[in-house]
């Protein structure tokens, strides 16, 4: 067994905002992929970026760091590339709202974040200063609401007053979205619980609100009126739209399957594309009775793969994915989450402890565990934030080198 990546490591996406806000590090959530798999001895991990597929010829095109090509002949092929961020026909604004959706992007966040609060301190005029102090996140669903939370709480708990040309109540968090209401997945009554608990966490929630523009100086919003404001901030990041990987159009290129409008490829009952019993698309990256792009369907897409090819190897017949719906969860700030599975409704404080014993269960790995655990503590049960280390070459304003 090969397993093909152009990253070294395994990354737990669902916590990627938490990196993002200083609580975790990087290796907390993204172990080496060698390390996870090291005890199967028949599996090989190779570093390298997926170009392209011919599937007549049963084989994977890549090129290596380096440059070179790399040709990877296949029996079965599963894949997982999950998902990238959409801006809706304006990739013009990835330059100054970027989204977050792998590690490299949670790391440039927590340099932005943490670096807009060092700017404000060394600003001398006021309305620089406050856009230095607005960020500005676009996307009402669970990523976009987890990280507005915990950059209030570090805002207002977390910094204190370690600075001392503003204080706390001086950072302002501004969540958009262009629906109704907030996390409107999660139905009326927790969505409303969801928006008294970021309003006493500080954020500040406009829905109803489509955004028109984004430069270096803040964010142009449309809103149901039709009035367009400007939002004066050096900080705006994108979680409002989700687009497959590009490997799924390619992967339809090469099998003459179809794509939807967010680029997910159509897929076989079984996750197999159309023609090709011996390749399987899952995860983000599939289209299949109208499933949503979560993180427990492409873990139970993964399984039904593996068990798929183990089963032809015995004889066995293919039989069709079931999706079981374990629910959703969101965190809304410290120690609150609201949780709905199968008709029950948390949220407070029961909902974090749902959360908590969800998202600890499925890290990989015991160091991982109990490295979040350590950092959570300091985290919901303190004030600090363990992680507060900034990239130089990514703080705002600097030109790299």
């Amino acid at each position: 067994m090969t397993v093909v990546d152009k990253t070294n490591h395994h990354l737990f996406q669902p916590l990627l905002y938490q990196v993002a806000t200083g609580i975790l590090s990087e290796g907390a959530i993204a172990p080496a992929t060698r390390d996870v798999l090291r005890r199967h001895r028949n599996v090989s991990v190779l570093m390298a970026e997926v170009t392209g597929f011919d599937l007549e010829a049963r084989v994977v095109r890549c090129r290596q760091p380096d440059g070179r090509p790399l040709t990877l002949p296949y029996d079965s092929l599963v894949v997982a590339a999950g998902a990238g961020g959409s801006y809706f026909g304006h990739d013009e604004f990835a330059e100054w709202a970027p989204g977050m959706k792998t590690l490299d992007d949670a790391v440039r966040h927590r340099t932005r974040i943490l670096g807009a609060l060092e700017m404000a301190e060394l600003e001398e005029d006021d309305d620089v200063r406050a856009a230095w102090l607005t960020f500005v996140i676009v996307g009402g669903g669970p990523t976009g609401v987890e990280i507005a939370g915990q950059i209030a709480e570090l805002g207002r708990r977390a910094i204190g007053h370690s600075f001392t040309r503003f204080g706390p109540n001086d950072v302002r968090v501004i969540l958009c979205d262009g629906g109704k209401e907030i996390l409107a997945t999660f139905g009326d009554r927790l969505s409303q619980h969801a928006t008294q608990g970021l309003e006493r966490t500080g954020v500040e929630i406009r829905t109803e609100a489509i955004v028109q523009n984004v430069d270096a100086t803040g964010v142009e919003v449309r809103s149901a009126d039709g009035s367009t404001t400007k939002i004066a901030s050096r900080t705006v990041i994108w979680a409002a739209g989700v687009a497959a990987s590009p490997l799924a159009r390619m992967l339809a290129d090469a099998s003459g399957a179809q794509c939807d409008r967010a680029g997910r490829i159509a897929v076989q009952p079984d996750c197999s594309l159309p023609g090709h019993p011996e390749v399987f698309a899952i995860g983000d990256m599939m289209s299949l009775n109208g499933l949503p792009g979560v993180a427990e369907v492409a873990m139970q897409t993964g399984i039904h793969a593996a068990r798929t090819i183990s089963g032809r190897l015995k004889g066995q017949e293919a039989k069709p994915f079931k999706y079981r719906d374990l629910g959703s969860m969101a965190t809304i700030s410290r120690r609150r989450a609201i949780v709905s599975f199968r008709g029950i409704r948390l949220h407070g404080y029961l909902g974090w402890l749902a959360w908590l014993t969800v998202h600890i269960t499925f890290m990989t790995g015991f160091k991982n565990r109990f490295a979040a655990l350590v950092s959570w503590s300091f985290a919901f049960l303190g004030h600090s934030r363990p992680q507060q280390v900034i990239d130089e070459q990514r703080m705002p304003g600097r030109t790299p080198r």
